[in-house]
Parts: structure tokens; C-alpha cells; sequence
């Protein structure tokens, strides 16, 4: 199957988005596929790059970091037909994805889509959101989807929601999967988390809370600042590392001032990918109060380092979370140091054989079977209306070529009567 991938982000732009698309792709091609991306040019890509065909773009208005496509239709419809495409999946809802879908019907063939983001959570950064409100988003989202061959849903919460839109089209819940092999790594030994502690400035009878995201205010780290510092004053023996970056960050360092927490909240920026595990595997504890997430990642991530989770629930995550060695999610942003507290009081410690039963259902390899399963279902689907739109069609030539025929045969029965 030859599979072309429409998406506004990819690598080297960083995202959750970016990381899926490459996952898969990976995933597809070891099944023995082809999967060429469609994306955006970006100042920082290699060039030449093997399977990637990048058009004209600009940063995107309040994400100055992302990029959207402004031209290049029929360039991409002309490379993918060359390339005799089986099946387009897009990965926005805006310029690439939008031009994924025009690609996908000139060619006559199955478009699916991946609703990555809730876009419900980000209205904010669009005129402080006076501009764009729910309704449109929902109008938007609802025409989009309707006008696909399938929708790929991260979670349960992205399928409840696009449902409450009034999307209709075939939806599907798969998970993305992640690299377990890049998060377990067993070359990561004690002296290495013991030396990363230690330049954290984090003593061996401490305990490390580690919170890895983009710092943007839809992540909520505010809250687990807030709530840290009741934990910080109950459990002296705590600090806070913050990982990542991004245009919160002066905000949460500002808070963590107001608090009085500077001497207890580390803030370190972006880190390298190769790092990350170490950071993971460093932690304790990995926290988060995010509510935006469609999916997150970062949960799983810490998940096959074997880091335990104290993390705001969803049902998502509290399908994630379903033995209390894994971690504990709470409720509400007020009880996350409640929480944090007591399941540290508890001393449940991590179990490795139901860590190792998790492994498969968060695996790259469990997604990319889900997702080829996915592509073959819905094949199948689009193949099948398109016959039932070409017999309607042909029944409705065939009416009309009958319609004088009929109108002479009704018209000859009443005479034929009257001669009688």
C-alpha cells in the first residue's frame, strides 16, 4: 500500500503530532508499505529528504513555532499521482489537510483523518479568544470529518466529543503508540540518574517530581506549582523539575517567585530526545494536571521508563492508570497535592510483570497493526459506497432514458382503452 501523510508539523518542528507521524510511519514501512509525507517547508530541514515533499509556507498567526501551507495544490496532486497513492491521511484540519482532501477526491481515493487536537482548549490564543468561539469549532470540526472516509480518534474523549459535534462518519479509538525500546533502555545505569540528580542540584534522599511539556498555559503546570507548594511545605525532602519549553515560561517562573519556590522548583528547558529518558527514568515521580491533552504522550513515555504517575484523570487516563502501582490520577487541580501526598504515604512501589502487561497496548507495534487494520476497514468502506453511488447513478441514467418511453406507454393506455 502506498500511503501519503498531509501534515502541517513535522520534524524537525517538535510535537506530539510530528512524534505520531513519525512512529507510524516507521510502523508502515517495516510492514512492508510506503508512506511519503506531505508537510510544510521549514528553514531548519535537511535537504534533500528521502520521501518528503515540502510546499510554500508561513508561521502561524499566535504559533510561531508551527507553519501553515499557502500553496502547492497542484503540485502535491501531481506528485501523488506519480506516486499512484492507495490512500491519504491527513493530519490537520487546515493547509496541508484541506489540500490532503482535494488530493484524495481528484485521485478517487480514501481520505482518513486523525483529530489530533481540541482545539475547544487553545481558543485563547486567538484574540484572546473574541474571535473564534465552541460553535465554530464545532461547525468546522463536524465539516471536516463528515467529509472523510474515517476518523482516527486518540482517546475516548476525542470520540465523545466529535460525536457531541454530530460527526457521523466511520470513528475509530486507537491510541498512539510510542518507542518502548527508547523509554526502557536498559543502558541507562544508576550512576547516570544519580549524576543528572545531582546537577538538578537534588539530594539522594529526595524526591524528584517531573513535569515534561511544552510550557504553554493549556498544559495547567500552574497547577502543579500551586499544589507543590503544599506539598513543599509538608514533604521538605521534594523538588520540581520542569522540562521543556515554550511561550509560558516566564509566567510559571514568575509564579514559582510569588510562591517563594525558587530554591525548590527547577526550570530546565528543552533537553535533547536522546535525554529525555534519563529525565524520565531520574524522576520519582512523573506529574502532570493537563486537561488539553487528546492523548499525551509524555503519560506513556514515563509509563515504559517505569516512572510512577500522579497525574489529573480522564477517561483515558484512568483506563491508563489501572493499577495503583502504575500511578494515581485525581480529580480536580485542588487535590493534587492531596493526592501526591497520600500515594506517597502509601508506599506502593512499581510492579514489573503488570508494568510489562501495559508494554503491548502502548507499544509503536500494537498502533501501527490498529492503524493498518483501520486503513483496510475503511478501504473496504469507500470502495463499497463508491459502487452504491455508481449503481444509484446508473439507475437514475437509466430513469431518465426511460422517462419519455414511460410517458408514451401511459399516454397509449387510455386510447387503447377507448378503442376497446
Amino acid at each position: 500500500m502506498k500511503i501519503g501523510f498531509f501534515s502541517d508539523t513535522y520534524f524537525p518542528q517538535v510535537s506530539g503530532v510530528s512524534t505520531s507521524i513519525r512512529t507510524l510511519k516507521e510502523q508502515l514501512e517495516k510492514r512492508g508499505h510506503q508512506v511519503y509525507i506531505f508537510t510544510t517547508t521549514d528553514p531548519n530541514a535537511l535537504d534533500p529528504e528521502k520521501d518528503i515533499i515540502r510546499m510554500p509556507s508561513v508561521p502561524l498567526i499566535s504559533f510561531k513555532d508551527r507553519r501553515i501551507v499557502v500553496r502547492g495544490m497542484w503540485y502535491a496532486y501531481l506528485i501523488a499521482k506519480e506516486l499512484e497513492l492507495d490512500l491519504i491521511h491527513t493530519h490537520t484540519e487546515f493547509g496541508t489537510g484541506l489540500l490532503g482532501k482535494l488530493v484524495g477526491k481528484k485521485l478517487g481515493i480514501p481520505v482518513i483523518h486523525t483529530y489530533h487536537t481540541m482545539y475547544e482548549d487553545y481558543l485563547h490564543y486567538i484574540a484572546n479568544g473574541k474571535v473564534l468561539r465552541p460553535a465554530h469549532v464545532k461547525y468546522f470540526s463536524r465539516l471536516f470529518a463528515n467529509h472523510t472516509t474515517g476518523v482516527v480518534c486518540p482517546s475516548e474523549r476525542v470520540i465523545d466529543k466529535l460525536r457531541q459535534y454530530g460527526v457521523d462518519a466511520p470513528m475509530r479509538v486507537i491510541p498512539t503508540g510510542i518507542e518502548i525500546d527508547k523509554f526502557k533502555r536498559p543502558d541507562i545505569t544508576a550512576t547516570m540518574k544519580t549524576e543528572l540528580r545531582q546537577s538538578l542540584g537534588i539530594a539522594s534522599d529526595e524526591l524528584m517530581l517531573l513535569s515534561l511539556s511544552r510550557l504553554s498555559f493549556e498544559k495547567n503546570i500552574q497547577a502543579i506549582i500551586t499544589g507543590f507548594q503544599e506539598i513543599a511545605l509538608k514533604m521538605p525532602k521534594t523538588k520540581l523539575v520542569i522540562v521543556g519549553k515554550g511561550p509560558y515560561r516566564d509566567d510559571l517562573e514568575e509564579l514559582v517567585t510569588t510562591l517563594q519556590l525558587t530554591d525548590r522548583v527547577v526550570f530546565v528547558g528543552e533537553v535533547p530526545n536522546d535525554e529525555v529518558a534519563i529525565y524520565y527514568q531520574a524522576a520519582d515521580y512523573f506529574v502532570s494536571a493537563s486537561t488539553s491533552e487528546t492523548q499525551g504522550l509524555t503519560y506513556t513515555e514515563a509509563m515504559a521508563a517505569g516512572t510512577q504517575l500522579v497525574v489529573e484523570g480522564n477517561d483515558y487516563l484512568n483506563n491508563l492508570i489501572d493499577d495503583e502501582t502504575l500511578g494515581k490520577t485525581f480529580a480536580t487541580d485542588g487535590d493534587f497535592a492531596e493526592c501526591f501526598e497520600a500515594y506517597v504515604a502509601s508506599g506502593v512501589k512499581s510492579n514489573r510483570e503488570i508494568l510489562e502487561s501495559k508494554m503491548h497496548s502502548i507499544s509503536a507495534d500494537h498502533f501501527g497493526e490498529a492503524m493498518l487494520a483501520f486503513y483496510l476497514d475503511m478501504t473496504a468502506y469507500y470502495h463499497e459506497k463508491a459502487l452504491v453511488k455508481e449503481n444509484d447513478q446508473k439507475r437514475k441514467k437509466i430513469a431518465v432514458k426511460l422517462k419519455p418511453t414511460l410517458k408514451k406507454v401511459v399516454k397509449k393506455i387510455p386510447e387503447a382503452s377507448q378503442k376497446k
